[in-house]
């Protein structure tokens, strides 16, 4: 404080005002709460949404297509399909329904032929064949359901097969969710062709190479297939959230720039009142830049003190949504919320000190005869 008689003096004028001191701080510790934790909010929406829908942006859903009269897609376009497929797996799936049995207890499960299991799903207990040639793959919810393990035997649609896996639960949005689902082999689901084939990819890019691979080749003359790339869904979602976001910060913004203006209005009343001593201190030799850096550093503490007040109530509040919502712990402290933080507390201080600029020029640029004259 000694090496800085402008910040010293700046304190010393903000003790004497406490009141206005304070409503002031206060109007800044609400534009950064709600600027901070609106955009925390829309943030943790966005980071929970993207880990609910998991990675359905590397998988292709091919099915035939209806409109053209194609019912289900043969082999020769299966063929096709996997030889284009770059960076990934094809898998052809038969569809059908029935009832799924063991002992007394029964379920309405999707029977799924699948020759490849194991490129699309992971076993929580069994193995998964390739190629599945024999034996049922059950998900995890109808085998919950069920009581089933691996060795039971149940019964489909009036045939028996012996369970040779349990599937682990996929969590994250997919179309072909297997929770609920039991694999047969494909010969043992009725019907020619198949319902779907499921690209599974590396990654975003490999997922639309592949698409437009088969939209180049097999629908090449006509349209056969239908080509679903899933990444377009996260597209849709994530500009979706990116806008909410900015409306949010929006908000969070307007109240801000409102508890700007306070200060503006704090600063101008303090340099009225003291505008007798700054023609004092003038008058004596101290220099313009002085007077300008005194209150500027009084704008700067009071955003400084605000933010930082901001911060804390919004960190309070980011932890009373973790405790009162099933929100988890990861998604909280995604290194994201922290820049939401910093941003809030360094705009804060920036509109004190906007705040305080016309001020502490219009105190620095008076004349030292007509402040003292009143």
């Amino acid at each position: 404080m000694t090496r800085l008689p402008a910040l010293f003096v700046a304190r010393r004028n903000l003790s004497r005002n406490r009141l206005q001191s304070a409503l002031a701080a206060l109007g800044i510790l609400v534009g950064v709460v709600a600027i901070a934790s609106l955009g925390i909010f829309g943030n943790v929406l966005a980071v929970g949404a993207d880990d609910a829908l998991g990675d359905i942006g590397t998988q292709v859903i091919v099915t035939p297509n209806a409109d053209a009269g194609v019912q289900s897609i043969d082999d020769r376009t299966v063929t096709e399909i996997q030889r284009v497929t770059t960076g990934g797996s094809a898998v052809p799936l038969k569809t059908d329904g029935g009832l799924v049995t063991r002992g007394g207890d029964s379920a309405a499960a999707t029977i799924y032929g699948i020759r490849e299991p194991d490129a699309l799903y992971t076993a929580a207990d069994g193995e998964l064949p390739t190629p599945h040639r024999q034996g049922a793959i059950l998900g995890a919810d109808l085998a919950d359901t069920l009581g089933a393990q691996v060795g039971d035997n149940v019964d489909v649609t009036g045939d028996t097969y012996r369970v040779i896996a349990v599937l682990e639960p996929v969590e994250s949005f997919t179309p072909i969710s297997p929770n609920d689902a039991v694999m047969l082999p494909e010969s043992a689901v009725s019907g020619d062709g198949y319902q779907q084939v499921v690209i599974e990819a590396d990654g975003g890019a490999a997922a639309t190479a592949s698409a437009d691979a088969i939209e180049s080749t097999v629908n090449a003359r006509e349209d056969v297939v239908e080509v679903f790339e899933l990444s377009s869904i996260l597209d849709e979602i994530n500009e979706f959230f990116s806008l909410l976001s900015v409306f949010l910060l929006g908000l969070g913004g307007i109240s801000l720039f409102v508890a700007g203006v306070s200060i503006l209005n704090v600063m101008l009343m303090s340099t009225v009142e003291r505008r007798q001593e700054i023609g004092v201190l003038r008058a004596v030799g101290v220099s313009r830049s002085e007077v300008l850096r005194t209150i500027l550093f009084e704008a700067t503490l009071l955003g400084i003190v605000g933010a930082a007040g901001g911060v804390l109530v919004t960190v309070a509040l980011v932890a009373g949504l973790y405790l009162a919502t099933p929100v988890e712990l990861w998604i909280v402290l995604d290194p994201t919320n922290g820049l939401y933080l910093l941003g809030a507390f360094a705009f804060g201080v920036l509109i004190s000190v906007l705040g305080g600029l016309y001020p502490a020029w219009t105190a620095a640029n008076e004349r030292p005869v007509d402040a003292l004259r009143g």
